[in-house]
């Protein structure tokens, strides 16, 4: 960007964008110690951190360098532009720099957390193992991959949506990772700079707010974004709706992609199922196997709080159940279904208006709010049936599944717990969550909680031919600390009450320096209906931080150590992301 014609105003740096180039000299992933940012093509700072271990690189190790180039342009920004970019420097640098640890892009992006370019589809090689023919299909995994280097405050769930897929077809695999072409992506990538501001952590005391506020009132009537086509980062999860995939962001619509047979990844387009979804949706959506319905809400800060809605199997949205006796902002992440009701969690964190005067972020935790849960029937017409009961203490982010009991006079509920509630969006590395059965009795009103483990456990997975219905096992990520995971573990959720024990039936640890995201399971005879619930495999990204490489791992999801049937080398390193899905290839082929 130009410079403002100014006696008072520094020199002003470009916004610069990611792309990253290897090569395959033995050496290390780099520690990302700066970010520097000016007015010509030019390298970041970076510091090699030595390896933990005397070991020589894999053969295909790759050399991570950050390069970044200013928008290719014959055209300069325009005067108002140029006048709002460096009102928006003035801000971050002066107004609202970013401080806090959990907001500073050096520290966010250091490791394997900075981005990654777009990889077109390449060939991988499987270096251990082999990959099972019920695995022919594509893992997806979807996460944060910021588009330009933020200068100002960022947090790690900020960044631009990039899909990493593995296809897999006969034994051998193709990778490939793609951007999510969101609205917010080709606006910015066309301007060159970022335009829409960052949601978690653009608003952060109310003097920040106000000067961001107004700067994104001001792009917008310069005509630099129209907010009305979206300002989601669908950087969150993916969901095969009715046939259709979908990435997903809960701040926007969903947006369609497809996998060509060559391992490609592609963005059709934003999608509303024919003008009936108006606004925002979870990212977290559930779908009945058995029927091919979908459930889902979006909840915001303006009443109704909470909406609750389904799609029917042949794609057509349900009219929405606001639900209005949730009486103030929840952060609704995630929810549960059983055959015959969606389970929620009014939970602790929510909108904080006084925090954000403070100086601290708008959403933040309420330690005298008491949790709530609440029941609704899945086919409510409206929410004259909806129940809610007092959970003390009890803060789910992420669900893993829900089933009835005694004819559907009782319903039970596995989750996560979040037991510091209000370290969950700045201090992820201070949060321990313990996965608990809830179960609630409907005719008496009574709550009763079992803990399972008391393991650091979040980001469990289960059969998703159990969805709904009543199962034994569940594959969960073991934080060391969050959101890095050092393990996977496989527990029993059949165990008794009564009985004290721990109920992990197998583990899986990756060793100093080697971390993961989360897990999935992948069912090896998924048209037997009599194949054992935990007959398949169970898939998911590793990254080794001693050589920087990343291997897509499936392990064998009925041994007791989780063991290797198949590890594929691929050829760039995965960031950590969030949440991934397993699309077999007979769904594939009707994208």
């Amino acid at each position: 960007m130009d410079s403002l014609s100014s006696s008072f105003l520094p020199k002003l740096p470009l916004y610069t964008k990611t792309t990253i180039s290897t090569t395959t000299s033995a050496a290390v992933l780099p520690y990302i110690s700066s970010v520097k940012t000016e007015d010509k093509t030019q390298t970041t700072t970076t510091t090699t951190r030595p390896p933990l271990k005397k070991q020589p690189p894999p053969p295909h190790a790759t050399y991570i360098t950050r390069t970044h180039h200013p928008k290719k342009s014959s055209e300069p920004p325009s005067l108002p532009a140029t006048i709002i970019n460096a009102f928006d420097y003035f801000i971050n640098t002066f107004i609202d720099p970013p401080l806090k640890p959990s907001l500073d892009p050096r520290y966010v992006l250091s490791d394997n957390f900075a981005p990654v370019d777009e990889l077109p589809p390449t060939e991988c090689h499987v270096v251990e193992g082999s990959l099972p023919p019920s695995l022919d299909g594509a893992y997806i995994r979807n996460g944060p991959n910021p588009q330009f280097l933020p200068r100002g405050p960022y947090h790690l769930f900020d960044g631009d949506g990039m899909l990493h897929s593995v296809r897999i077809s006969n034994g051998k695999a193709t990778f490939c990772s793609r951007y999510v072409k969101t609205y917010k992506y080709e606006v910015e990538k066309e301007q060159g700079f970022p335009v829409i501001p960052n949601v978690f952590s653009g608003f952060n005391g109310l003097s920040a707010s106000a000067a961001r506020g107004a700067v994104t009132a001001a792009r917008f009537l310069a005509g630099q974004f129209n907010p009305l086509n979206g300002i989601g980062l669908a950087n969150t999860s993916l969901a095969l709706i009715s046939g259709k995939l979908y990435a997903l962001g809960e701040s926007d619509l969903p947006y369609a992609v497809k996998i060509d047979p060559n391992g490609e990844i592609h963005t059709l387009g934003r999608r509303d199922f024919n003008g009936r979804l108006t606004m925002s949706m979870t990212a977290h959506p559930k779908i009945d196997g058995e029927t091919g319905e979908t459930f889902a809400f979006r909840y915001g800060p303006m009443p109704p709080f909470l909406t609750f809605f389904r799609v029917k199997s042949d794609g057509e949205k349900q009219p929405d159940v606001p639900i209005f006796s949730m009486t103030s902002p929840s952060f609704l992440h995630d929810f549960a279904i059983t055959k015959k009701y969606a389970i929620f969690n009014e939970m602790q964190i929510g909108m904080n208006p006084m925090e954000m005067v403070a100086g601290g972020s708008p959403v933040g935790a309420n330690a005298g709010k008491v949790p709530r849960i609440g029941v609704i029937p899945r086919y409510a017409k409206d929410e004259s049936e909806m129940r809610w009961f007092e959970v003390p203490g009890f803060n789910m982010v992420h669900a893993v599944s829900a089933w009835d009991e005694d004819g559907g006079d009782a319903v039970v509920m596995v989750a996560p717990n979040i037991l510091s509630v209000e370290h969950t969006l700045e201090r992820m590395d201070l949060v321990h969550a313990s996965i608990e059965k809830v179960t609630i009795d409907l005719k008496t009103g009574t709550v009763a909680r079992h803990p399972i483990s008391t393991r650091n456990l979040d980001f469990a997975v289960i059969n998703p031919a159990f969805v709904g219905k009543k199962h034994k096992y569940v594959y969960a990520a073991v934080g060391d600390p969050m959101p890095k995971i050092s393990g996977i573990v496989k527990l029993d959720v059949s165990v008794s009450e009564n009985d004290r024990r721990d109920c992990i039936v197998a583990s899986r640890m990756f060793g100093d320096g080697c971390f993961a995201g989360e897990p999935f399971f992948v069912a090896r005879q998924p048209e037997n209906p009599n194949a054992d619930e935990d007959d398949g495999y169970v898939v998911v990204y590793t990254h080794d931080e001693n050589t920087g490489e990343s291997r897509f791992l499936v392990m064998d999801a009925k041994s007791p150590n989780l063991e290797t049937v198949a590890a594929v080398r691929l050829p760039r390193r995965v960031p950590y992301g969030f949440h991934g899905l397993f699309v077999r290839e007979s769904d594939l082929n009707k994208l």
